[in-house]
């Protein structure tokens, strides 16, 4: 079983940078793939970036990519989602998601999720 804290969220300006943390309780914490999602109000959660169980891929959503860097720390078990040059259109809340994935944006693979940490931009 893995349990999974997000944190680091917060209401900034844009322009603005965040960096989200999810820590994850589990002995096989290093074997999984981590991703983050996030659901804006009114739409459906959305995949944003995903990082391979060990660190070698990441994947990004094309309206992130240059702007979030994932990455992970096993001997923590923790991963990270730093965010810069934040939009308004990035406010959302944002989960952390754990599994043994093949697919690494989808996310009906992720088997562990978080219970989400809000991100607010403001313009």
């Amino acid at each position: 079983q893995v349990q999974l804290v997000e944190s680091g969220g917060g209401l900034v300006q844009a322009g603005g940078s965040l960096r989200l943390s999810c820590a994850a309780s589990g002995r096989t914490f290093s074997s999984y793939a981590k991703g983050w999602f996030r659901q804006a109000p009114g739409k459906e959660r959305e995949f944003v970036a995903a990082i391979s169980w060990s660190g070698g891929s990441t994947y990004y959503k094309d309206s992130v990519k240059g702007r979030f860097t994932i990455s992970r720390d096993n001997a923590k078990n923790t991963v990270y989602l730093q965010m810069n040059s934040l939009k308004p259109e990035d406010t959302a809340v944002y989960y952390c998601a754990a599994g043994i994935v093949s697919r690494l944006i989808q996310e009906a693979e992720y088997d562990y999720w978080g219970q989400g940490t809000q991100v607010t931009v403001s313009s």
